[in-house]
């Protein structure tokens, strides 16, 4: 697709040498779709996890009410067999020896000898089974049965005891009262134990899918940034790539070096995001290597790397460094982003004629202090901590976006265990203090970076744009 002469020629000349930071750009619409759909994510994604930890909670509950009552079952069928045994070793008991006169507890008496029965006083409606004493005394064997009369359970053993037919006849109305209170008594438990089952679970499984939601977030996160990064220069480079396409053929070859030398830009300021967002990335996952850093070093690089753009610009950059030593244990290429992040948003807020303090200082023992001071807009104190946020809108400078660099850069000083604080006043510019704790005393105080030309330390890029 090729834009339309007059509309790639407005848009070229409206792109800066230098891109100052975030332009306006409308996206193709399926750029937006995309966008839209992702913000909407965040409310499916937690609908999700919330049906997941319901499932959790409800299977957990679930796994442990089958549980509860397999035991129960196994508890209730163990007393029923040992209730059971009891009264066919009472009912034996009384055949063998008890009389009418003296029966146990539960068991009723009935004997028969020489055609005349006697029984326990007091014996029970439907007491004795007279049709099982006649079958025993006919030649059956002994009968041992369980009957109900008249809502009553009994165990009924019937044999001969020398020469009489002799009956016992078992009342399982406390067995059975002891099993109706087992059995609320387990209805009571396993309700209460499904109710502690439900709410233990459910703080398991709250607990188990934080991990899982948290990396939601983070690849939330940094798709937000990827998108809200990269969309500008993107739109940017396609455009000027574009331009050049039209005018290979017959633009000037200084015109045409220009182009390039804006194309070359723009990739660079690309690469600065990704490399951004992967250090962000990184930073949540391991803080990395623990190496001895000076940190005035670095600052002392951050301010030659910049000292072509200050004078183009008429801003004064000053390098301060108190007594040392400066050496804090860390990432020398983390720390490096977060100075070169510091400085640049001064450079980017403060007018011509002004000035930018960078101090490194020991402000008390063990802790390590970098200061980056300008004269530049300021902003309201209320937003000191606002500042930090990814993407927050001020309400100084017409609304200006803070962007990703210092809420990258307190990532940063956070994985090493340091404190970054804002402090400013509209119209008298701000200060960044960043404080490190320092190495510790009989440490390797020898920093581990080498530094190559212009003092930039060999193998690393001159700090890129990360605005406020």
């Amino acid at each position: 697709m090729r834009l339309p002469v007059g509309l790639a020629e407005r848009l070229s000349a409206r792109l800066p040498a230098r891109l100052p930071g975030r332009v306006p750009v409308r996206l193709p619409a399926r750029f937006s779709v995309r966008l839209a759909g992702r913000e909407r994510m965040p409310d499916a994604e937690r609908r999700r996890l919330s049906r997941a930890q319901w499932m959790i909670t409800l299977r957990i509950s679930l796994v442990m009410s089958v549980i509860t009552l397999l035991v129960g079952a196994i508890v209730y069928g163990v007393v029923l067999v040992a209730q059971r045994a009891d009264a066919e070793r009472e009912t034996q008991w009384g055949i063998d020896h008890n009389t009418i006169d003296s029966p146990p507890v539960c068991v009723f008496m009935s004997i028969e000898s020489g055609g005349v029965l006697s029984h326990t006083p007091g014996m029970p409606p439907g007491l004795p089974l007279r049709s099982s004493m006649a079958a025993v005394r006919d030649g059956a064997p002994p009968k041992l049965e369980r009957v109900v009369l008249h809502g009553r359970h009994y165990t009924v053993r019937t044999a001969w005891r020398g020469s009489s037919v002799v009956q016992a006849a078992y009342g399982e109305r406390f067995q059975r009262a002891d099993r109706r209170h087992l059995l609320i008594a387990f209805g009571a438990a396993e309700s209460i134990g499904l109710l502690l089952v439900a709410v233990a679970s459910g703080k398991l499984a709250r607990r188990a899918m934080t991990p899982l939601s948290e990396a939601l977030d983070r690849q939330r996160r940094f798709v937000a940034d990827a998108s809200h990064e990269l969309r500008t220069p993107l739109t940017q480079l396609h455009t000027r790539a574009q331009l050049l396409a039209r005018r290979s053929g017959t633009s000037d070859p200084e015109d045409l070096a220009a182009d390039l030398e804006r194309l070359v830009t723009g990739t660079r300021q690309l690469g600065d995001v990704i490399e951004d967002l992967l250090l962000s990335a990184r930073l949540r996952q391991s803080p990395g290597a623990r190496d001895p850093v000076d940190l005035a070093v670095l600052a002392e690089e951050a301010v030659a790397a910049e000292d072509a753009r200050a004078q183009v610009r008429g801003v004064t950059v000053r390098l301060r460094r108190g007594p040392g030593p400066h050496v804090v244990p860390g990432t020398a290429s983390a720390l490096r982003r977060v100075i070169a992040c510091l400085l640049d948003n001064a450079l980017g807020h403060t007018p011509a004629g002004g000035e930018i303090t960078v101090a490194v200082d020991t402000p008390a023992p063990g802790t390590v202090s970098l200061s980056v001071r300008d004269t530049g807009v300021g902003f309201d104190r209320d937003e000191a901590d606002r500042v930090f946020e990814r993407f927050a809108r001020g309400n100084t400078g017409q609304g200006r976006r803070f962007g990703l660099g210092l809420a990258l850069a307190r990532e940063v000083v956070e994985a090493h265990r340091g404190r970054i604080t804002a402090d400013g006043e509209p119209g008298r510019g701000a200060v960044f203090t960043v404080d490190l704790p320092a190495a510790r005393a009989g440490t390797d105080t020898v920093p581990r970076q080498r530094t190559g030309p212009a003092g930039v330390a060999a193998g690393e890029r001159r700090p890129g744009a990360l605005p406020r």
